[in-house]
């Protein structure tokens, strides 16, 4: 086959990643097939080759796999020899048809290993001025060493973390573009270190290294109680540079006592309260080789253990987007504010020419109150406040924080000398770097703000774990927030590394007796654990990414988390089939709750309950793909009992459920727990519920992302429709009509009149309700996986019109390849455009279509290439399609 060759390869989900400790790495990679119209193009065989050090295929090999009989492309285990620590590793890939056609070797691509394990750690842990214990904010540190080198330098690598954050620099520039490093794990059990190629930052003769610390997570203030220390309260950092010289000789530089220590001009430095920085008190030159650093003191060595670190596992925090404020304000109270025309989390970069000691200071804040002044009641006590002051001396002076972030729209400066213009400031829109993946555009212009929304909450709030808000004084890791959102989240970017680092952390702070904290990483008290729906992200969160990237491993690491998790519930109370005991949060948010409560009306057993089914059948699914069968069994046994228990316990004999809440019958009904009559009956008892309520919701976190997805599949696809495409409150859009360039926390943020929910809790970029994107996907697109073929190795594509909609247009980025689904509907006739990517299989259900005038690309469908099942069903068309992109045309039933 003309043109067939192995492209965009990968290794763990990433392109050339530097410092993974994966002993097993994985290799992806996708097909390409000449002018991309080919069809039917399936890989039959594949061969890989891995070669260390200098990247030549010439020599002796890693791994040579041999030609593999396979079609797997995605997730191939590297089975060659141990691999050695601070080594790069060039692999390519061969491919073969099934028509029988060889490709020739791919583009080369490589993964750099780590130390691999804590005994390539010599270096000491290091502490500066302020790293001994502290109640309060504190300036950050310089810490410094000068070097020489003798010899022509083959490659260099530095390996750093910190008990705190961290910036490296180099002979007078930083070291990479990662932000807020190592980043945030349960530090006592295991934390990152980050692994920098810098052999084109040294050069022969004297050189020197530089680390600037900040308490970051580890030791700053986190949580509404001004909590500080969770993690320890010594703050540290810990480096080693290791050099291999032209001859083959190596040398390494460390962290130890050597090592000299001094303030720097950052004054303050907190995640939640900003940075206060004295451009008077820079050491300029600080991290070059011959500064005079005769008046800094010697650093101190502390003891630590090394035995939990691990290298990077997931994508790093940078600089993604760069923002122009939109206007200056000058508000009713007199204040200058910038607007940035997006809510975003980041901070600003801005240039000013003043005189020394002209104190700058920004304030960070999300919305402007109802009379337009500068709004930071929703902050709480995070002060989200940037102080600059100049170094002066005529010349123009640009600064941007290092070690916090912000979550705003609106900038109130002052002390800024002169007129306030929009070009003297950029906002930095940072995050964790994910690809995108997903792309969704529609008819609708409210719903194409919406999905605007949805991705810029989730830009917001992943920032290295998955948070509730980045504004206030919270910005935690919920596990009830990030399971809701996690397959919305799966469309719009790649986030299996993402959340398999964050999985790691749930189950390092998993309780001894199988309980789930409510944060992950875990700073609360004690007893806070444990909730229905909170926890039981232990269970969904994994199953999902298996779902969307299928990767057993996760399952295989996970395994014994998910495991303790259901067998938690089972231990609770006396009755091992029912959860009824214990601290819910129940439907969060719900609008059915009473006065002065955040919970909804949702009887929170019923809740809990309905979770505990769930999650022993997502295990017993898991059990069955890692081969355990007495597992599986025994859970799918488990499962069954409590189905059964629930439908006593919830349902009348006559098939009504108990609780007259939307989220109660949206659960029975995405779950299964009801059959027969008592199915039909909730079903129609739902549609009633929502119809009271003039086609408005009244779900909370717990029900909201299921609702449109029950109906759709219940064959109430137009109710689900009026619910996405209501504009008046309570609903989706309504945010959007109020201005909202995030999701919000609650669906009245702000009212119609202007005034707010409240100031306790009212965040406007939080991704809970951001959940119905899986809806516009899954359904409106249609564009879906195979449970049993997961990682979208077998595709399903249900495109789902109906009123408000005159066309969809979705493409996803899956590991094989771009997923498209597009539909029109135009003059009485759909027209539907799919994209199935090599080494895929798709099944294609096309609504409403008749196979005797269905056409594709012109012709008759009967006759296209591609296409190997077609069948006429009650529903429409069902197609069984190879790879390829197809047009298809037919007459709309409904016109």
């Amino acid at each position: 086959m003309h043109g067939l060759t192995a492209v965009k390869l990968r290794c763990e989900y990433r392109r050339s990643p530097v410092g993974i400790d994966v002993p097993r790495p994985r290799i992806s990679w996708q097909l390409a097939a000449g002018d991309g119209e080919r069809r039917n193009v399936k890989q039959a065989a594949y061969r890989i080759q891995v070669a260390a050090g200098d990247g030549s295929f010439d020599g002796l090999l890693a791994w040579d796999s041999g030609k593999v009989a396979s079609d797997r492309s995605v997730h191939v285990e590297y089975g060659g020899d141990e691999l050695k620590p601070g080594t790069t590793y060039t692999y390519r890939v061969r491919v073969w048809s099934t028509t029988g056609d060889e490709s020739g070797w791919s583009e080369p691509a490589c993964w750099v290993t780590g130390l691999l394990d804590s005994t390539g750690w010599s270096a000491r842990w290091i502490a500066g001025l302020h790293g001994g214990p502290m109640d309060q904010p504190t300036p950050a540190d310089l810490l410094r060493k000068s070097f020489e080198l003798r010899g022509g330098i083959k490659s260099a690598f530095v390996y750093a973390t910190a008990l705190g954050l961290y910036e490296a620099h180099l002979n007078g520039r930083r070291v990479g573009d990662w932000l807020l490093t190592p980043g945030w794990t349960s530090y006592t059990k295991r934390q990152q270190y980050q692994t920098y190629d810098v052999t084109d930052m040294l050069h022969t003769g004297g050189n020197a290294i530089g680390l600037m610390l900040a308490d970051g997570w580890y030791r700053g203030n986190l949580a509404w109680k001004r909590q500080r220390n969770c993690y320890g309260s010594c703050r540290a950092g810990l480096l080693q540079l290791h050099v291999v010289f032209d001859d083959g000789s190596e040398r390494t530089i460390v962290t130890d006592a050597s090592w000299k220590a001094a303030d720097g001009p950052i004054r303050m430095a907190e995640l939640y309260h900003g940075e206060t920085y004295d451009a008077r008190l820079e050491a300029d030159g600080w991290s070059e080789f011959g500064y005079d650093d005769s008046d800094w003191r010697p650093a101190d060595t502390i003891d630590y253990p090394a035995a939990q670190l691990t290298g990077q596992e997931n994508e790093p925090m940078r600089i993604v987007q760069e923002l122009r404020p939109v206007q200056v304000i000058r508000t009713p109270s007199g204040e200058t504010v910038l607007d940035m025309g997006q809510n975003m989390v980041g901070w600003v970069r801005f240039t000013v020419t003043a005189e020394a000691g002209r104190a700058i200071t920004l304030k960070h804040a999300e919305v402007l109150d109802k009379d337009g002044n500068f709004y930071p009641g929703n902050l709480r006590s995070a002060e989200q406040t940037v102080t600059y002051i100049c170094k002066g001396g005529g010349e123009s002076e640009t600064y941007e924080p290092r070690f916090t972030f912000q979550g705003f729209r609106y900038i109130s400066v002052e002390g800024f000398p002169g007129e306030v213009l929009p070009e003297y400031f950029t906002g930095c829109v940072i995050h964790s770097d994910l690809e995108p993946t997903g792309s969704f555009e529609c008819s609708h212009p409210l719903v194409n703000q919406l999905q605007r929304n949805i991705v810029w909450g989730q830009k917001g709030n992943f920032v290295d774990v998955p948070t509730d808000c980045p504004q206030r004084d919270e910005r935690l890791g919920w596990t009830g927030d990030a399971q809701v959102f996690i397959r919305t989240s799966a469309f719009n970017m790649n986030v299996a590394s993402f959340f398999t680092k964050w999985l790691r952390d749930l189950k390092a702070d998993q309780l001894p007796d199988g309980g789930v904290p409510f944060v992950i990483p875990d700073v609360l008290p004690g007893e806070s654990h444990s909730s229905s729906a909170w926890g039981d992200a232990a269970v969904i969160c994994p199953w999902t990414v298996y779902q969307c990237y299928g990767d057993i491993r996760v399952l295989e690491e996970q395994y014994d988390s998910m495991k303790s998790w259901v067998e938690y519930i089972r231990r609770q109370g006396n009755n091992p089939l029912l959860w009824n005991t214990g601290f819910h949060f129940g439907d969060w948010l719900g609008l059915d709750a009473s006065e002065n409560s955040y919970t909804g009306a949702t009887p929170k057993d019923l809740i809990a309950s309905a979770f505990y089914y769930y999650s022993a059948h997502l295990l017993s699914l898991a059990a069955e793909v890692l081969g355990k069968r007495e597992d599986a069994e025994a859970y799918r046994s488990l499962g069954g009992k409590i189905k059964e228990q629930f439908r006593r316990e919830f349902i009348t004999p006559s098939g009504r459920l108990i609780a007259p809440t939307q989220t109660a019958h949206v659960l029975v009904l995405m779950f299964g727990l009801a059959e027969g009559e008592a199915h039909s009956r909730i079903v129609q008892s739902l549609v009633e519920l929502i119809e009271e309520r003039q086609f408005h919701l009244t779900t909370g976190f717990v029900g909201t992302p299921y609702l449109c997805h029950v109906l759709t599949e219940n064959g109430h696809h137009v109710i689900a429709l009026k619910l996405a495409l209501q504009e008046s409150y309570p609903s989706w859009l309504y945010p959007v009509t109020k201005g909202a360039t995030t999701m919000w926390e609650h669906w009245d943020g702000i009212k119609e009149d202007g005034s707010f929910w409240s100031d306790d809790m009212n965040s406007f970029n939080h991704y809970a309700y951001g959940a119905i994107g899986d809806w516009l996907y899954q359904v409106a697109a249609g564009i879906r996986t195979d449970e049993k073929q997961s990682g979208y190795k077998h595709i399903q594509i249900r495109p789902q019109a109906g009123q408000g909609f005159d066309y969809v247009r979705a493409a996803y980025e899956s590991l094989y390849g771009e997923i498209r689904s597009e539909w029109e509907l135009s003059n009485e006739t759909m027209n539907v455009f799919i994209v199935i990517p090599h080494n895929t299989t798709a099944t294609v259900l096309l609504p409403g279509a008749l196979l005797e005038s269905l056409q594709e690309a012109g012709e008759s469908v009967l006759v296209s290439e591609g296409i190997h099942v077609y069948e006429q069903t009650a529903a429409g068309v069902s197609l069984v399609l190879g790879s390829g992109s197809y047009r298809f045309r037919y007459d709309w039933p409904e016109a």
